[in-house]
This record gives C-alpha cells, sequence and structure tokens, in this order.
C-alpha cells in the first residue's frame, strides 16, 4: 500500500505492523529480551558498533542487547513517524528524556533559543543550564533577535502548556535562519498537527499523554529526519534512555484509537470551554480559538482546537485550591490526554520551578477533557465553582505561598 494515499485513520491502525504476517501474528507481539543470542564475534561486534553509533541492527549480526535496540520499539517508532510525515522516529523511557537526548544531540552549539510558555519540566531543564547549555527565553516574535552564530536548537511548544497560546511554526522555522526547530507537539497530536510540514526539525511528544491515552505508561519520542534521528539513537544507546517494550507495546496499541479519542474529547472540551466562557466565576477561559483566530493558525496549520481547556479563576488561588478539590469526576492530577479528565494547579505543580515572571498565574487551573459525557463533566465544574467562600476575598489578594 502507498502510504502516502491513506487517509490518517487508516495509517493509525496498520503502520508499524508491516513485519507481522511474516511473523505469523495478528497481534502486537512483545520482545521482552534483555539480550540476544549472537551469531558470531565479528558479525555481532559489528552489529554492536553500527546500533551504539546510531544506526540500527545488521541483519548478519543481529540485535545483541536490549539497550541498544528493540523490535517492538522500533515498531511503534516507524508507526508514529508515518504519522508525524518523518523519515524516523526514536522513542525513550520519558518526554523528558526525549528532551535531554535533542540537546545532547544538539552539535557544539550550546546555546538554545526557547519560546514561552512551555511544559514546566522543559523549561526547568533548559534554565537550569545542567547539561551545560545557555538558555535564552523569548516570545515567538523575538526569534530572530535572540538567535546566534553557536545557536544549536530553538524549542517551541504550540498549543504551549498551559496557557494554550498558539505560534505559527513556519515564521518560527523562517526566524530561526537554518537553525533547527523543535516542536513539542504533545497537546496537539499528529491527529491535528504536523510541525514537520511547516519546516520543523524534530517533533517532540510526552507519549505518556495522548498517544498513550490510558495513562498507564510513561515515554517520549521525537519524529525526525534519518540524520537527526541516528544523533539521537546514538545518544539513548550511550545514556540507557531506551523505552521499555511493554511500554511500546501500550503505545503502539494507542495510536491505532488515537484518532478517535482526540476528536471525541476535542468535541467534549470545545462544550465545556464554552460553557466555562459563560461562568461568572470564570475571568478568562484559554482556548484556542475561542477569542478568534487572529495568526489564522486554525484549519491552516492545525486541524482542530483539541482537548486541554485552561481557566482564569475570579477567586484566584483561594478559588482553584476549593475547585480542584472539590471536583468529583475529575481526577486532580497532573499529566494530560488519558480516557479520563484531569485538574491540576499548574503554578504550584508542574510549573513550580519556572522562574517567577514566567510561571502561570495563580488564578489558573488546566484541564484535561477525557471521553466522559459532556453533561457530565459541566455538572461536576457547575458545583465545584460554587465555592464556600466569597470569591471576591480571593480576588483581593489569596494566595499561595511562593514556591521553594
Amino acid at each position: 500500500m502507498n502510504a502516502p494515499q491513506l487517509q490518517f485513520d487508516t495509517v493509525a491502525v496498520h503502520a508499524g505492523r508491516e513485519d507481522l504476517a511474516a511473523l505469523g501474528v495478528h497481534a502486537l507481539p512483545i520482545d521482552l529480551s534483555s539480550t540476544n543470542p549472537l551469531p558470531g564475534i565479528e558479525a555481532g561486534g559489528l552489529s554492536y558498533e553500527a546500533m551504539a553509533n546510531g544506526g540500527t541492527p545488521t541483519a548478519e549480526g543481529g540485535s545483541v542487547y536490549a539497550r541498544l535496540w528493540n523490535p517492538t520499539v522500533a515498531r511503534f517508532e516507524s508507526a508514529l513517524a508515518r504519522l508525524e510525515h518523518a523519515e524516523a522516529a526514536v522513542a525513550f523511557s520519558s518526554g523528558m528524556a526525549a528532551m535531554t537526548a535533542a540537546i545532547l544531540a544538539g552539535g557544539t552549539g550550546r546555546h538554545i533559543v526557547a519560546v514561552r510558555p512551555l511544559y514546566g519540566g522543559t523549561d526547568h531543564l533548559l534554565s537550569s543550564g545542567l547539561l551545560g547549555t545557555e538558555t535564552q527565553f523569548c516570545a515567538a516574535e523575538e526569534v530572530a533577535g535572540a538567535i546566534r552564530s553557536d545557536t544549536a536548537m530553538v524549542v517551541l511548544e504550540t498549543p504551549a502548556n498551559p496557557t494554550l497560546d498558539l505560534a505559527d511554526i513556519g515564521s518560527v522555522v523562517e526566524a530561526a535562519q537554518g537553525v533547527p526547530v523543535l516542536v513539542d507537539n504533545t497537546f496537539a497530536t499528529p491527529v491535528l498537527q504536523n510541525p514537520i510540514d511547516f519546516g520543523a526539525s524534530m517533533v517532540l511528544h510526552s507519549a505518556t499523554k495522548y498517544l498513550g491515552g490510558h495513562g498507564d505508561v510513561v515515554a517520549g519520542v521525537i519524529a525526525c529526519g534519518e540524520e537527526s534521528a541516528a544523533a539521537l539513537r546514538r545518544v539513548r544507546a550511550v545514556t540507557g534512555g531506551l523505552l521499555h517494550p511493554l511500554g511500546a507495546y501500550l503505545l503502539h496499541r494507542g495510536l491505532t484509537t488515537l484518532p478517535i479519542r482526540v476528536r471525541a474529547q476535542q468535541a467534549t472540551a470545545q462544550r465545556v470551554a464554552a460553557w466555562l466562557a459563560r461562568h461568572p466565576g470564570v475571568a478568562r477561559v484559554h482556548y484556542p480559538g475561542l477569542d478568534g483566530d487572529e495568526q489564522g493558525l486554525l484549519g491552516r496549520q492545525m486541524r482542530g482546537t483539541g482537548a486541554m481547556v485552561s481557566v482564569d479563576l475570579r477567586g484566584g488561588f483561594e478559588q482553584a485550591a476549593h475547585v480542584t478539590s472539590a471536583v468529583r469526576l475529575f481526577t486532580h492530577a497532573v499529566s494530560l490526554g488519558g480516557v479520563d479528565s484531569l485538574v491540576q494547579h499548574p503554578a504550584a505543580l508542574t510549573h513550580r520551578p519556572v522562574a517567577a515572571d514566567a510561571r502561570p498565574a495563580d488564578s489558573l487551573v488546566r484541564l484535561s477533557i477525557g471521553l466522559e459525557a459532556a453533561e457530565d463533566l459541566i455538572a461536576d465544574l457547575d458545583q465545584a465553582l460554587t465555592p464556600p467562600m466569597s470569591t471576591t476575598a480571593g480576588a483581593r489578594g489569596a494566595a499561595r505561598p511562593a514556591a521553594a
């Protein structure tokens, strides 16, 4: 079958399964071997060398050792690459392991330009300088002025975590002046956006989220060109960041329902966002398209609005604390993208390590909309948004204690 002629939903079901018939199986197999028999010293050694330097196993030498390569992981990588219109993909033990590998594989340049807002873990890694990098944070329209001769990478997340800000990927790529642009596509997923189509060099996913979709696997993956993939695989082999094959199996299985889940969750999120926009306890709803689309990105860059919703509450931190503890259907927990709905307070949790001047507002609460009925989720939010205290008291200055 010619992949470009197939619809996205068909690719989601069939990608990465091309070798199953030859294996005589229908369901995805899981190879849990930590080590593999060697056909001979020289053949095994050459295969080991190839994988340690970012390649794939040789037919003669086999896969040798699971830190270097695993067929279950490779099938998932193949599937995700096709969904992201990439030449290859490289899977890691977490999204942060993937981000770390991207930085380490970035060559001699140690300067990074990062567009805020970003996921708090990424922001923390970049601002800490832990990997020997220097990061300049800026807005999307400031990228061109931030590029230096030693800039190795531009990091962008759109829609951004947690404010759902949208950025024009093509404009950022142009402003980067040839510097590779990594786009975190976790919120949009390949169902709604393909950054490589707009010039991005690498597309990162916290695969823990929508790709898995069931809250039972932690993983990261980067879709990219083959040259970048080789550099990433080399870092992964040396640092031991390979995704466990059971996780790869769960992710690959999750891809088959990804289009259905994302579209259904999006439809519910649109109803929840519209309802929240009319609620007197809500100061602002952050949701793509709700306040217009001045950049014209919806329909041109994104094929939908997604299933993440953030709200600024009029009662500030006090009301946010009440809502997160008063919900009954929503689970108060970090992470997102699963079949059940979650709520969390980014400033106190996922974005706590972010610099104070870039941290989300204390009034902001983030919702990950699941597959429950919209009416039930709205009813749950309605009762949770009725606090036992006056919201005006929180608005006069209630705030959480300063982060450590």
